[in-house]
């Protein structure tokens, strides 16, 4: 069986998806690997460049691009993994085809040569991991708060918008968020990891399936590792691991990216949360995500039309 099966979702992001693949194929250690670059109809000729400058990986190229869980579906199901039929956990000799593990990864990190071999290790000594993550460094080597995070129930969402996650960052009560309270260098069991670079175990996949396409861009990483929690794996933070990262390289100059992650939350708790919540808190979450979106929209209706105003009333620059 094939150890090791790593997708990279790409959407314009040609240069740094060089630099990323050049870095996993760089990684040591004795296990098997295939890595498939799924790109979600770019425009900057990322998958010719795949093509051409490394035949060893394999290339699906999308002819829309229908999101992060849409995307990151077609490499898995190129791996050989697959939904279960009816939900339920098929007969394990029904996926020997399969890897055992599957790495999501995004194209704007970059895997240092013995990342790769720590994660699988890791997992092999923790049999009832599902997901492990690494500790994802921001360009600065400041942490990605994202790394390591408890699913956005109401309240952990609530001390999210209202600011006292980071009035309180060290609060085990407020800082859930993203787990401020925690040490950076502190391995620990998590409610989730985030998808620029996760390790599932397929196991976990064929119990669960794959990625829920109702996500555009944001959220599914959570539900996804909410999905594989609640089947019987845990989730892992492994902060042994290093893995460095751009962020938002494909979505920081997209309008969409802020309202999908509004639309996400949405999401998130009407498939998890909504019917366990008490009305009078329902109604809370569902007023600030709705706030949340409204604003957003106003923001972006502002900045079109001072964007297309005259170049005289922005002053000298653009």
């Amino acid at each position: 069986m094939l150890d090791l099966g790593i997708v990279i979702l790409n959407y314009n992001t040609r240069d740094l998806l060089r630099a990323c693949l050049e870095s996993v194929l760089a990684n040591e250690g004795s296990f098997s690997r295939e890595i498939c670059v799924v790109d979600n109809a770019s425009s900057d000729g990322s998958a010719d460049m795949v093509a051409a400058a490394f035949p060893q990986v394999r290339v699906v190229r999308s002819p829309v691009n229908g999101g992060y869980s849409y995307g990151n579906n077609l490499g898995l199901r190129a791996l050989g993994f697959a939904d279960p039929p009816g939900g339920d956990a098929p007969a394990a000799d029904q996926f020997t085809g399969r890897p055992a593990y599957a790495m999501l990864l995004n194209p704007d990190t970059v895997v240092p040569p013995h990342a790769l071999a720590g994660l699988l290790a890791f997992m092999e000594a923790h049999p009832e991991a599902g997901v492990v993550g690494p500790k994802l460094l921001l360009m600065d080597g400041s942490l990605d708060l994202a790394c390591r995070r408890s699913f956005p129930s109401p309240e952990v969402s609530l001390w999210r918008m209202i600011g006292f996650s980071k009035l309180f960052p060290h609060s085990p009560r407020f800082g859930r968020y993203n787990m401020t309270f925690l040490d950076p260098d502190q391995t620990a069991e998590v409610d989730a990891v985030v998808g620029a670079c996760m390790l599932v175990r397929g196991a976990a996949i064929d119990r669960v399936g794959l990625l829920d396409e109702a996500f555009f861009m944001y959220g599914e990483d959570l539900d996804w590792a909410k999905r594989i929690k609640d089947a019987g794996w845990k989730v892992y933070y492994h902060s042994e691991v290093i893995v460095h990262h751009v962020k938002r390289a494909a979505s920081r100059h997209s309008p969409r990216a802020q309202i999908e992650f509004n639309r996400a939350m949405r999401i998130f708790y009407d498939k998890h949360y909504v019917h366990q919540t008490p009305w009078w808190l329902h109604g809370l979450v569902v007023l600030g995500i709705g706030l949340r979106e409204r604003l957003e929209r106003a923001r972006q209706a502002l900045r079109s039309r001072r964007d297309g105003a005259p170049a005289g009333s922005r002053g000298k620059s653009a």
